[in-house]
């Protein structure tokens, strides 16, 4: 089992372990390791990276541990982690990783990591790396030590390739958009994108200083992308988050659409296309009901996941299916990326605008969510509330009250010490007693 590995990479709080520049020396040494067994003379990687102060450390940590097992390290700079997946194929690399905690502030930090075909590890191969991690790795010889060099142009590489997806000949004229790229990994290729592609652009998020990464702006706070919607009369506002691989769109009011709301609409159009494969949407656990109930009416499936983009992406690999995400923004597309892409998806939705004539808010709203509520309880280290006789018999109680009217999903999150508590039911006021009397029995185990 996985002891260091989240469900979307290593995550922690910056110079606190796990994310102290000692333990990223360690990591990369035993990456590095991990991917030359092939026994080929020479090794890539490349290295992204967000906004966050804590990045330069990381990232030059990770650098030196994968020189020392003779890895070359290709450095990118700050770009969206869609971009590190793209260019780990496209430079012939053998491992990319990406520096960023996502949504989290800039306390915090993470480190992902992508295989040489450009998709997230599965959970075997960072079980294999953390063994090594464990058992220690022994340096490459003198003459074999790799070298570490700047890649100037792999945001731009990324973003041609994202411009690419609009159909041939489409343009954003007339458009006005306003982009809150949360002063994180896409604050110069999001705004140069819609630009280059006719768009007129507001921007928000843009200015980033080390530590205000997600601060007040983004995907998880769309209030300031709302307000610049109604003050500049904008058609749109795309939010992504710190390193852009989720998105969260508003409409000319400044009402939000979640991910499953642009998952909807994007199942319906590729299946009136013929281009969703076998029918078939794949979401998580968390998204709503109100999916599942819109996709049956369009006479499409829903496979529902472990909550994760990388589960999400490895059902959608095993199957061959095209298009899947999760409720907080990952869409993924595999015909165009190997892992959640928020500008990608944004443009997807702009292009829907374009070719319809419509207006955001009648595209944003394919489905009636069926009501859903979430509360997080936080958790000492050491932990396992959910383990607690109280508790599990509170979550049998729930469950037979719920039981062929709502759905119920407790779980601990993957990336920070939290147990997400979630319940979906027609009347509001049953939902919320359920969710409190199980959120204040799990807070007495804590």
């Amino acid at each position: 089992m996985r002891k260091l590995f989240g469900t979307d990479g290593v995550r922690g709080r910056a110079n606190a372990y796990p994310m102290t520049a000692e333990m990223a020396l360690r990591l990369g040494a035993a990456a590095g390791r991990y991917f030359r067994r092939d026994g080929k003379d020479t090794h890539r990687v490349v290295i992204g990276k967000d906004t966050r102060l804590s990045c330069y450390m990381l990232e030059t940590a990770l650098t030196a541990g994968l020189t020392s097992t003779g890895m070359n390290v290709l450095l990118l700079g700050p770009v969206p982690t869609p971009a590190v997946g793209m260019l780990t194929t496209s430079m012939r690399a053998d491992l990319g990783i990406m520096i960023s905690a996502s949504h989290n502030p800039h306390e915090d930090n993470g480190i992902k990591f992508f295989g040489p075909d450009g998709f997230k590890l599965s959970d075997t191969a960072e079980e294999e790396i953390e063994a090594l991690l464990e058992a220690g790795v022994e340096p490459a010889r003198p003459e074999s030590i790799g070298r570490a060099r700047r890649i100037d142009d792999g945001r731009f590489r990324y973003q041609e390739r994202v411009k690419s997806t609009l159909p041939h000949g489409m343009t954003l004229d007339g458009l006005k958009v306003v982009i809150d790229c949360a002063n994180g990994a896409a604050y110069r290729a999001a705004p140069e994108v819609l630009w280059e592609l006719g768009a007129e652009v507001v921007h928000v998020g843009v200015s980033p200083n080390g530590r205000n990464i997600n601060d007040g702006v983004g995907s998880t706070a769309p209030q300031a992308a709302a307000e610049a919607v109604r003050a500049h009369g904008a058609d749109v506002a795309i939010c992504l988050d710190g390193d852009a691989d989720r998105v969260l769109i508003l409409d000319e009011t400044g009402a939000q659409a979640d991910g499953d709301q642009i998952m909807a609409l994007m199942a319906a159009r590729w299946a009136a296309e013929g281009r969703l494969k076998d029918g078939t949407l794949v979401a998580t656990v968390m998204s709503n009901l109100g999916l599942e109930h819109f996709l049956a009416g369009q006479g499409l499936k829903l496979h529902r996941t472990p909550v994760g983009d990388r589960y999400v992406v490895e059902a959608m690999r095993r199957h061959g299916w095209n298009l899947g995400g999760e409720q907080s923004g990952h869409i993924v597309m595999t015909d165009y990326a190997t892992t959640g892409d928020g500008l990608l998806a944004g443009l997807q939705f702009l292009a829907e605008m374009v070719r319809t004539g419509r207006r955001a808010s009648e595209l944003a709203r394919s489905f009636e969510p069926c009501p859903q509520l979430l509360k997080n309880v936080r958790y000492a280290p050491g932990k396992a509330p959910l383990e607690e006789e109280a508790v599990k018999t509170a979550i049998a109680a729930a469950e037979a009250r719920l039981a062929g009217q709502g759905r119920l999903l407790i779980r601990k999150s993957g990336t920070e010490p939290l147990i997400r508590v979630m319940a979906e039911h027609a009347d509001a006021a049953i939902l919320s007693e359920i969710v409190e009397e199980l959120a204040e029995v799990v807070e007495r185990a804590v």
